[in-house]
């Protein structure tokens, strides 16, 4: 049976990080799935169309970071909504594209939840009106 509640991906390569956030997000009702590195991630996006949102930090290893991690994102999966977190004190996260949104550590699992809630539907009014318009869908 497949499930209706909205499925997250999250990037994470710090074990103890990536369980807070996953326990939150399943209290609250939502499918989550787990990367521990871009690379995964992008894989884990081709593998499950039905991931709606991406939450990643921003350092962690393999060939991307969380950052460029977040553009491609942006550019190949358009529809999925992306939160990008960082304990750096010194990351600005000016270069983060349109619609993507920072969440600075340390972060409460209610914040995060809150954001997700707010973009996935954010999301799912901008894909239905770009869709009653009969044009392609495009996020900010």
């Amino acid at each position: 049976m497949k499930s209706s509640a909205p499925t997250i991906l999250i990037v994470e390569d710090q074990p103890l990080l990536l369980l807070h956030v996953q326990f939150a997000l399943e209290d609250a009702g939502y499918v989550v799935i787990q990367a521990a590195s871009a690379d995964e991630a992008l894989i884990a996006l081709q593998r499950h169309p039905e991931i709606q949102a991406v939450f990643t930090d921003v350092a962690m290893p393999g060939s991307l970071d969380g950052a460029a991690l977040a553009a491609r994102i942006h550019q190949t999966h358009p529809h999925v909504a992306v939160l990008v977190t960082s304990g750096e004190q010194s990351y600005m996260p000016d270069g983060l594209p349109e619609g993507v949104h920072f969440v600075p550590k340390p972060y409460a699992g209610h914040d995060v939840i809150r954001l997700l809630t707010q973009q996935l539907a954010w999301s799912h009014h901008a894909a239905s009106d770009w869709k009653a318009m009969g044009r392609p869908i495009r996020y900010p």
